[in-house]
């Protein structure tokens, strides 16, 4: 018995050795010796191959009293194992460790990257704190005297430090503010004050779920559930909105609004002294978890607007509009959207709403059990175009267009082509499975679908990697020729901002702001800023204008480029009283506009 056992302790003693012991890098084999590979214990993560040594020389048979004479011994001999305790203790203890990191893993896993908001947050997308209204200096060149009224941009800059995962979407809405009057420049910056906002300045920590960054791990899961308490027990009301309104800035029949997809938009007020104040928001419908586009569409002749909602359940898409005197219309919905689907933008023509579905789709149920963030890449999705009469008043007209691969998250604009053709021109992130990462390759594209025969063109304009942009406001809904796009490095970074011939394809005007220097989306704004519908003046008779940021010294300023010349001159930069960090998209409301808020 004690033989036995003996031999099963010794052959468990080698079993654990060779299991794990990772054979040094120099070892050498001897020349006339075979390799046989034994795979390292899998608990290990850096071992290589063992090999073991089969020695080819041959040695004289031993006598039949040499194997009596070892077999007496192999009997007798005492058990003699100095390292088998340590042995044990030792893969024992590499055994515990695997079993607590892979336990951690799914308790409360490290986070990407693109959501460690030690990561996201950091330079120039670090947050910072409200200013007052401040006078800045105009360090090159003059502001326009025909240049009045308050440039305005959005971006996210949370308040508080978050409890795991945040992405860049998901941060606290601040609005950065240039008012422009008689050739001087005030700047100020504040929050928008959403109900998110307001609960967690009085709470003093987080408190609404970033459902955008998502949940990863049993701890979150976990704190989700304990946020469902608060919900039930009157501590958090969603008929409020969850959202942070830190997306985009619109102004609707005599309303400024900052707005983001998830939530419905808040109203906004700008002092004749520059200062920024949040009215509230807008309540458009008493509705659980509404919802109003971030990019509505201005048809500045018919002052007429048109937005979407979106919803987790059916109907997942719903359009509408506002009518002239920002009343808004019934909602039409689009039972031809099968499933929760990320759609960002919209664009409109003289008679056309145009929306299209991308291979982003939302997956509430990845979230909830701790798996990862909202919106989910479908590789197999075919993406495609919808386009419906704009006063319809059922989706019975919607008519689908299959153009494969094409993600475009935002539309710079469409117009009409004769009777039957519909061209299109949007931004495809052609690398959409890495939209988190905001370093995906996106192309300018023009995109035209004749109506008759279901025919579908595309032309890619430029080999840049082109997103954020505008034109002419002037020109929504109708045949425009110039785009003013930004090149960015890293989505919302922009090393300049190119100009673009939509009719030609060629780019005829660029500025890239030097090295360490980025900027944002580049604004177009018309010379005529009191008169742009009856204007005379040609398309790109304007401005672009955008922050721009330096790395190297941590100095912010504001540029006005002239957007006909074919440099983009600069017509004027103003030095900024303190950082502005990189955000999102913005606006130029004129002085008359200012003046109906």
């Amino acid at each position: 018995m004690f033989n036995n056992l003996a031999w099963h302790l010794h052959f468990t003693r080698i079993f654990i050795v060779s299991m794990s012991y990772t054979m040094p890098s120099s070892f050498q084999l001897p020349h006339h010796s075979s390799k046989i590979t034994l795979w390292p214990s899998p608990n290990l993560k850096h071992g290589k191959p063992i090999f073991c040594s089969i020695n080819k020389t041959s040695f004289p048979t031993k006598t039949s009293k040499e194997k009596a004479f070892e077999e007496t011994r192999n009997k007798t001999k005492t058990l003699s194992l100095p390292l088998l305790p340590q042995s044990i203790f030792s893969h024992l203890s590499t055994m515990s460790k695997n079993l607590f990191l892979n336990t951690l893993n799914i308790i409360d896993p490290p986070l990407h990257p693109s959501i460690d908001p030690n990561l996201v947050f950091a330079g120039n997308f670090a947050p910072v704190n409200e200013l007052d209204p401040t006078d800045c200096q105009v360090i090159e060149g003059e502001l326009p005297l025909t240049l009045n009224g308050v440039y305005i941009r959005n971006g996210p800059n949370p308040q508080l430090q978050p409890r795991r995962a945040l992405h860049l979407f998901d941060g606290d809405g601040m609005l950065h503010s240039l008012r422009l009057s008689n050739g001087n420049a005030t700047y100020c910056s504040r929050y928008v004050k959403t109900y998110k906002y307001m609960l967690e300045q009085d709470a003093g920590f987080p408190i609404i779920p970033n459902f955008f960054s998502g949940f990863y791990g049993l701890v979150d899961v976990i704190r989700f559930l304990m946020d469902i308490g608060k919900v039930l027990t009157g501590h958090i009301d969603l008929m409020k909105g969850f959202g942070v309104a830190n997306t985009s800035i619109a102004f609707i029949s005599n309303k400024l609004l900052a707005l983001t997809d998830s939530d419905l938009p808040y109203l906004i007020n700008v002092t004749q002294t520059g200062d920024i104040e949040t009215l509230g928001r807008w309540e458009l419908t008493k509705k659980l978890l509404a919802n109003m586009s971030a990019h509505p569409k201005v048809d500045i002749e018919t002052k007429e607007t048109f937005a979407f909602t979106t919803s987790l359940t059916f109907p997942h898409l719903s359009f509408f509009r506002f009518d002239s005197n920002g009343v808004k219309q019934k909602e039409v919905p689009v039972s031809s959207v099968c499933t929760p689907t990320f759609l960002h933008d919209l664009a409109i023509t003289k008679t056309f709403a145009i929306f299209c579905e991308t291979q982003l789709e939302l997956a509430p149920a990845k979230v909830v059990m701790g798996r990862g963030a909202l919106v989910d890449y479908k590789q197999d999705k075919l993406t495609r175009i919808g386009i419906i009469p704009r006063y319809s008043t059922d989706d019975s007209d919607m008519e689908w267009f299959q153009v494969p691969n094409f993600n475009a998250i935002h539309i710079f604009n469409a117009w009409e082509s004769g009777e039957d053709e519909i061209v299109l021109v949007a931004s495809n992130v052609i690398s959409i499975e890495n939209i988190y990462d905001r370093t995906c390759v996106i192309k300018l594209e023009k995109v035209k679908i004749n109506m008759r025969t279901g025919q579908v063109s595309r032309n890619i304009l430029s080999p840049r990697n082109l997103e954020f942009g505008s034109i002419n406001p002037s020109y929504v809904g109708k045949k425009s020729r110039f785009a003013y796009v930004g090149v960015f490095e890293e989505i919302p970074k922009m090393l300049g901002v190119v100009k673009i011939d939509l009719e030609t394809g060629c780019e005829v005007g660029k500025r890239f702001y030097g090295h360490g220097c980025f900027g944002g989306e580049p604004l177009f704004v018309t010379k005529d800023t009191e008169n742009n519908v009856d204007s005379e003046d040609e398309e790109d008779e304007g401005y672009v204008m955008s922050y721009v940021h330096n790395e190297e010294t941590g100095e912010s300023k504001f540029l006005v480029m002239d957007a006909k010349s074919q440099e983009l001159n600069i017509v004027a930069a103003v030095r900024l009283p303190r950082r502005v960090p990189y955000g999102f998209h913005g606006l130029f409301l004129s002085r008359q506009d200012l003046l109906h808020l």
